[in-house]
């Protein structure tokens, strides 16, 4: 890694400190690591400009695409470029370690709310941590280990089977060059797998590969594959990259040249990969979509030979085991008296009585109780209430259990948002949509919350003064005025069954 910035500790106690955004802490690692070098820091106004008008930063260097850091705007009121005192600002991790500091050169409103700051940064400490951390070389670092000649890159962001194996051993062979395979671990870089699972995977195909180099590199997705293409090329030849083995996208940049690989099949005549034009239809197998790669670990059969090693295949199976052995968080949302806590406790009961898992009930009121004590009604604290939940119920599935909520979640981006945390933790998500009328809500009333709402003595009621977003994404819908609450728990469960989240129980106790 690069050397520290010794600054005395006066001053970075002092100075605000800020947590960027996961894709921002990986862009703030490469430019630490001078992977994205001649940038040395977050872009100030000047760079964004010169970089739209003419590819170059201001200072007249080439580069592609905006590296940028955004920053709440009452932070950034307290910044100042002009003034020593309030012109640095600690960056920190995931969990609140200072990783660098950045002297603000520039400030300026992006929006309501929110402000880009750009200038240079300098790394603080001896590096980061976490897994495979003897992987996360600098570009330095490597071009030491290369040999002379020409390199082969490949941006492994998928596993490695067998199509791909060999469309990278041909592409070797052809060139007469050495291998460099660089591993994505930034979030949204990983095809789906946690970045650990990706890097395990990867290495189970070594054996298959000629003579490489691998590397772990912090790359994150952009939002669109022309801005992924540029960079991953930018930093592809600061790695000593000479050739670029495309993974989809056709574009050049940075001196490289980017090989397009033909598509490959399965020979049935004698069990090679070959070009899929040279093998007659009736003796060729097409390589598996990443879609029915999915579906067969889903269902727990294993993948074929034919098409994954099975060293890969093994990894695979660690890091997405069958749906029924996964965790899950069942997210219930429906108007007050819908019948969700009456459902989710029947739910609950259902499940542990199979005793597959461990279960845990995050009722609303409970939660409100002890999880979100001190939250009021607006929108930004039920927004919040709703992410707390959205957190725990996701951290329990990551651990292969099942979080059921049932909160009134009435706002679709804070439901969104829960089934993003879910997702990212490597389990499932079920929205169960209770959608339950509002008159029968009423006429139940047991808290006598809709009463007092209808005469104006409660505000912010959803259903009747405050909006109830009707989800247009659930994966089940149920009424309980249509429906008794076993025949909606039921409904719940065979949903669950039929998906493969939960084994069929012969219902003989």
């Amino acid at each position: 890694m690069s050397n520290g910035w010794v600054l005395p500790d006066e001053v970075l106690r002092d100075a605000p400190a800020y947590t960027p955004r996961p894709g921002e802490l990986a862009d703030l690692e490469l430019l630490l690591t001078g992977a994205y070098a001649p940038l040395a820091g977050f872009m100030t106004r000047a760079d964004l400009v010169s970089v739209a008008r003419r590819g170059r930063l201001a200072d007249g260097a080439p580069w592609p695409v905006a590296v940028t850091l955004q920053v709440p705007a009452a932070l950034a009121a307290g910044l100042d470029p002009r003034d020593e005192a309030r012109r640095l600002l600690v960056l920190t991790d995931g969990e609140g370690a200072p990783v660098a500091a950045l002297e603000v050169a520039d400030v300026w409103q992006v929006r309501d709310g929110v402000a880009g700051v750009g200038g240079a940064v300098r790394r603080l400490g001896d590096g980061g941590h976490g897994p495979f951390q003897r992987l996360r070389r600098t570009p330095e670092e490597v071009r030491a280990l290369l040999p002379p000649g020409r390199v082969l890159g490949v941006v492994a962001d998928r596993p490695l089977h067998r199509p791909q194996l060999a469309q990278i051993a041909h592409a070797a062979r052809t060139l007469g060059a050495h291998l460099l395979v660089m591993i994505p671990v930034g979030e949204d870089g990983t095809g789906g797998l946690p970045p650990e699972a990706l890097v395990r995977s990867v290495f189970a195909a070594r054996d298959r590969m000629p003579p490489a180099t691998l590397v772990a590199v912090p790359l994150t997705r952009r939002r669109d594959e022309i801005t992924d293409a540029l960079l991953r090329a930018r930093v592809s030849a600061a790695y000593g990259v000479t050739h670029l083995l495309s993974t989809g996208e056709t574009l050049s940049g940075a001196g490289l040249r980017v090989l397009v690989p033909r598509e490959l099949a399965y020979d049935n005549r004698d069990g090679q990969w070959r070009w899929r034009e040279d093998i007659p239809p009736r003796n060729r197998r097409l390589a598996l979509t990443q879609a029915e790669i999915e579906d067969l670990l889903d269902r727990g059969f294993p993948l074929p030979e034919w098409h994954t090693p099975p060293a890969v295949a093994r990894e695979l199976a660690r890091a997405r085991p069958p749906r029924r052995h996964r965790g899950l968080v069942v997210f219930l949302t429906g108007l007050s008296g819908s019948g969700k806590s009456t459902i989710a406790r029947g739910l609950a009961d259902a499940l542990r009585e199979q005793g597959d898992r461990t279960i845990t009930l995050l009722d609303g009121d409970v939660v409100r109780r002890e999880l979100s004590a001190g939250l009021g009604f607006s929108k930004a604290d039920r927004d919040l209430n709703v992410r707390r939940i959205g957190w725990v119920a996701a951290e329990i599935a990551r651990h292969r259990g099942v979080g059921i909520c049932c909160p009134i979640a009435p706002y679709a981006q804070a439901r969104a948002t829960a089934r993003e945390m879910a997702l990212a933790a490597g389990a499932g998500f079920l929205l169960v949509h209770v959608a339950t009328p509002l008159e029968v809500c009423e006429q139940r009333d047991r808290k006598g919350l809709y009463a007092r709402a209808r005469a104006g003595l409660l505000t912010g009621m959803t259903g009747i003064d405050d909006p109830y977003e009707e989800p247009t994404d659930a994966d089940l819908v149920v009424d309980t005025s249509e429906l008794t609450v076993d025949e909606a728990v039921q409904a719940v469960l065979h949903h669950l069954t039929e998906t493969g989240w939960v084994e069929p129980r012969l219902q003989s106790i």
